[in-house]
C-alpha cells in the first residue's frame, strides 16, 4: 500500500464521463469564474480608487473582495484545467497548497465578516465613539488579526493533514483537495484523532464568531427600535442588510460543508455542497453588496464609463 512519502500526486474527482459534458463543465466554470473576478475586481478597484469609499466598512469590504478573489482562484482554475484537458491529476505539493490557501482564505473571510458586524454595532449603537473605535489604525489591526488567524488555522490543519500516512490510495472524491476527503485516505487512527481535535477547535472558533455576530445584531436591533425617526431606522437598517445577507449565505453553505459527515452523503450531494460553499459566496457577494450601496454603484459606474 502506498504511504504519504510515496505519493507524488492525487487524483481529483472527474466532473463528467463524456468529453462533451467535460467541455460543458469547463465553459460553465469559466463563466462563473469570470463573473467572480469581474465583480470582486470592480469592488476592489472602486474602494481603492475613490476617496468617498475610504470608510471602515468599505475597507473591510475591500478585504472581503480580495479574500473572495483568492478563495475562488484556489479551486476553480485547476478544476477548469482538468475538465479542459481531460485529466484528474494534481501534484502532492499542489494539493497541499490548495488546502492551505483555501483554509486560510475561508477562515480569514469569516473573521472579516465578524469584524464587519462589530463595525455595524459601533456605527449604530455608539455613533459618537465611531471615529475613535474604528479609526484607521484599529481597522488595520483588526484586518491583520483576521488574516493572521486564517494563516494560523491553515498552517495547523495543513501540516497535520499532510503528515498523516496515506495508505488508502490517492483518489480524492472531490473536485479540489478537501481535508475530509484526504483524511479518508489515512490509516493512522492517532493522527486522525489529532485532526479531529483541530476540527473541533475550528468549530468552536466558528461558533464563537457566530455568537459574536448574533449578539452584535441583537444590540443593533434594540438600538434601531429605540430610534424615534422611522426614516433613520430604515437608513440604519439598510446599511446592515448586505452584511446580513452575506453572513447568512456564508454560514449556511459553510455549516453544511464542515458539519457534515462525508460518509453520510452521496458522492453527488457531497460535490454539490462543496460547490455551494466554495464557489457560490465569492460569486454572489459583490452582487449583494452592490445592490444596497448606492455610493459603491456610482463609483463602479463612473469607473466603467472612464
Amino acid at each position: 500500500m502506498p504511504n504519504s512519502s510515496s505519493i507524488s500526486e492525487f487524483l481529483l474527482l472527474a466532473l463528467a464521463d463524456t468529453r462533451q459534458l467535460q467541455l460543458l463543465h469547463f465553459w460553465l466554470l469559466l463563466g462563473i469564474y469570470l463573473a467572480a473576478l469581474l465583480g470582486n475586481g470592480l469592488i476592489s478597484t472602486a474602494v481603492a480608487c475613490h476617496h468617498r469609499l475610504h470608510t471602515p466598512m468599505d475597507f473591510f469590504l475591500l478585504n472581503l473582495a480580495l479574500l473572495d478573489l483568492g478563495c475562488i482562484s484556489t479551486t476553480l482554475p485547476k478544476a477548469m484545467a482538468n475538465a479542459l484537458w481531460d485529466t484528474r491529476h494534481i501534484s502532492y505539493a499542489g494539493c497541499a497548497a490548495q488546502v492551505f490557501f483555501f483554509l486560510f482564505l475561508l477562515s480569514a473571510e469569516y473573521c472579516i465578516l465578524t469584524i464587519m458586524s462589530y463595525d455595524r454595532y459601533v456605527a449604530i449603537c455608539k455613533p459618537l465613539h465611531y471615529g475613535t473605535l474604528m479609526d484607521s489604525r484599529a481597522c488595520a489591526t483588526m484586518a491583520a488579526a483576521a488574516w493572521g488567524t486564517g494563516v494560523l488555522f491553515a498552517l495547523l490543519h495543513t501540516a497535520n493533514t499532510f503528515s498523516l500516512p496515506l495508505c488508502e490510495g490517492s483518489a480524492v472524491d472531490q473536485f479540489f483537495c478537501e481535508i475530509p476527503q484526504i483524511l479518508k485516505l489515512s490509516s493512522s487512527e492517532s493522527d486522525y484523532l489529532m485532526e479531529i481535535g483541530l476540527t473541533v477547535l475550528r468549530v468552536l472558533a466558528f461558533f464563537g464568531c457566530f455568537i459574536f455576530i448574533v449578539v452584535s445584531y441583537v444590540q443593533i436591533f434594540r438600538a434601531l427600535l429605540r430610534m424615534p425617526s422611522e426614516q433613520g431606522r430604515h437608513k440604519a437598517f439598510s446599511t446592515c442588510l448586505p452584511h446580513l445577507a452575506v453572513v447568512s449565505l456564508f454560514l449556511s453553505t459553510d455549516f453544511f460543508a464542515y458539519l457534515k459527515s462525508p460518509s453520510l452523503l452521496s458522492l453527488l450531494l457531497n460535490l454539490v455542497v462543496s460547490f455551494l460553499y466554495s464557489v457560490v459566496p465569492p460569486t454572489l457577494n459583490p452582487l449583494i453588496y452592490s445592490m444596497r450601496n448606492q455610493e459603491l454603484k456610482d463609483a463602479v459606474r463612473k469607473m466603467m464609463k472612464g
